[in-house]
């Protein structure tokens, strides 16, 4: 009963027209006004392509010029991975939508550009030859009637020529004013696409220094036979965490830093070598790594631990009044209320 259901398109299926199939999909088209990009069936059917390729090249097709799309950039954006992305793109390159080259700046910096093609089978087709160019109509040559009205074909000949009369010179027609070309109206400015604003760094961009393996503050030498019993039994535990003498000396200040700070052996172990990727290539790395990260803070101390003490309301002292000798609580010696109002009215009555 609380299940909602969607009445929309049950309203739009009664309004089409025509016996609707029996099986299989039914369309109810609803033409764009705005925000719409053309796709063609050669891409959205194309047989080659994988389902994300065919998604990722309506993507980038809808994507404004200049918009960055490698493979980091769109995975910022998407919620696919790089691995997914990088095979699609492959795809596109394969069957001639996208090409990618690397190209150099006048700065020297070396960039990727990325051109995609809607239709790539088209590049393939002969192109048209272009139209002649058209005069405008003010370079057209101005003919007479006479010369308009001139046969193209060549008159019957006579037996016998005519007598030659005197020419009669013919009337010069007006030159008839050519009008002025339709002066074409400005196109409306069109509104700058918004910048693209980068989510990732470019791959050559500079990478930030990473930090330092933390250390305790008085490395003792019971801190450093733990923490080197410790890094030592990691690969009984797992064989892929075995690690070398000289990885494990220079890993002990991690291990007593955390040692340090109340934490058990148990609890180290298992924070190391949980959920590690399969297989670990570098594991003095990866350790490293998880002691800087995930290291624990310091627990508090009894005095961080105690309540601040409640905060009392003042108490307002007791006064004797010096009228009637009545006690009455105010902050400073004087009369009470009573006192105080059978003064004010014995003035108001005066």
């Amino acid at each position: 009963m609380d299940t909602p259901q969607n009445t929309a398109l049950t309203r739009a299926l009664t309004e089409l027209r025509g016996p609707l199939p029996a099986r299989g999909v039914i369309h109810i088209a609803i033409r764009h006004t705005d925000r719409f990009t053309v796709v063609g069936n050669d891409l959205a059917q194309h047989p080659g392509l994988s389902t994300t390729a065919v998604g990722f090249a309506v993507r980038i097709q809808s994507l404004p010029q200049g918009t960055e799309v490698g493979i980091k950039a769109l995975a910022a954006r998407f919620p696919e991975g790089e691995k997914l992305i990088a095979a699609a793109l492959r795809e596109l390159e394969t069957h001639g939508y996208l090409q990618r080259a690397r190209t150099r700046l006048p700065n020297g910096r070396i960039v990727t550009r990325t051109v995609f093609c809607n239709q790539p089978t088209a590049l393939l087709r002969p192109r048209a030859a272009a139209n002649p160019p058209q005069l405008p109509p003010t370079a057209r040559p101005m003919t007479t009637p006479a010369t308009a009205a001139e046969p193209t074909a060549k008159p019957e000949a006579s037996p016998e020529p005519a007598p030659a009369r005197d020419p009669q010179p013919e009337p010069t027609p007006d030159p008839v004013a050519t009008p002025d070309p339709p002066v074409p109206l400005a196109a409306p400015p069109q509104a700058a696409a918004p910048p693209f604003v980068r989510l990732v760094p470019p791959p050559t961009a500079p990478k930030p220094p990473r930090p330092p393996l933390p250390r305790p503050r008085e490395l003792t030498p019971e801190l450093e036979r733990i923490s080197t019993a410790l890094l030592s039994d990691l690969r009984h535990h797992a064989p892929q965490f075995t690690l070398s003498e000289e990885h494990v000396r220079e890993l002990v200040p991690g291990v007593a830093a955390w040692l340090e700070r109340d934490a058990h052996p148990d609890t180290i172990r298992h924070t190391l070598t949980t959920n590690a990727p399969e297989p670990v290539n570098y594991p003095y790395q990866f350790v490293k790594h998880r002691l800087t990260v995930l290291l624990p803070p310091p627990l508090p101390g009894a005095h961080d631990l105690t309540p601040p003490p409640a905060r009392r309301n003042p108490v307002t002292p007791f006064q004797t009044c010096d009228g009637c000798e009545r006690a009455f609580r105010a902050p400073t010696p004087g009369h009470c209320r009573d006192c105080r109002n059978e003064v004010a009215y014995a003035q108001a009555a005066a």
